[in-house]
């Protein structure tokens, strides 16, 4: 098998990863790798120096593709499916490119904040930091909810990368920041990717790991 991704179920960069694949029936290794075991941390940082996963490894050309947007990129350019995930048209691409960015920088990292506050020890947490990307969120949730007012995905009828993007920020963010009552479009939205049958998977396999997800102190 030429690809392989190098992940973690619970991570939620590589959500994004798993759903590209999924959604074009791609065949690949699935190498799940524990940050917390040296030799696994070793192979990952061999592969992407960085040591964040995902990381696609595609042995038939010889190809090593670290960062989650770029695997969707990748995938979309080299292994094409019926899905997809980058449209043709160089305005709309641009446009979902921007959308997933704004998913990315806007949604994921300040609900990474929040969540990895909460695995600090006390004393050492950053209570500032973490309102700041409480208003980050709510800013980011009223901006996503108007983009979704006539329903659909992210980018209208076509299922794309901004989708991909948004599924983990979306879960995970009103995991740590719910959802308020002005956000039915979003809620709405989210049901959606939800139920879709390449996220429904990425869920199913993500579940046997939620209970690690740090709660609320």
């Amino acid at each position: 098998m030429s690809l392989t991704l190098h992940f973690h179920p619970l991570a939620s960069f590589c959500w994004k990863a798993l759903i590209a694949l999924y959604e074009n029936d791609i065949p690949f290794r699935p190498n799940l790798v524990d940050l917390g075991n040296p030799a696994e941390r070793a192979a990952l940082l061999k592969l992407w120096g960085i040591g964040k996963f995902p990381v696609l490894r595609d042995d038939a050309r010889d190809q090593t593709v670290p960062e989650s947007s770029i695997i969707v990129e990748y995938l979309d350019s080299y292994y094409r499916g019926r899905v997809r995930l980058i449209p043709e048209d160089p305005a709309r691409a641009l446009q979902t490119r921007l959308r997933d960015r704004f998913y990315d920088l806007y949604v994921h990292l300040p609900m990474q904040k929040i969540v990895t506050d909460r695995l600090r020890p006390e004393g050492k947490r950053d209570p500032y930091g973490v309102e700041e990307a409480r208003a980050q969120l709510h800013t980011s949730y009223a901006m996503a909810d108007q983009q979704m007012k006539n329903g659909g995905w992210a980018m209208g009828e076509d299922f794309s990368l901004a989708d991909c993007a948004a599924v983990p920020s979306l879960f995970y963010g009103n995991m740590a920041v719910p959802f308020g009552e002005a956000q039915k479009n979003l809620s709405a939205y989210l049901e959606r990717l939800k139920a879709r049958p390449s996220v429904a998977r990425v869920l199913k396999e993500a579940e046997p790991y939620f209970q690690m997800v740090p709660k609320e102190p």
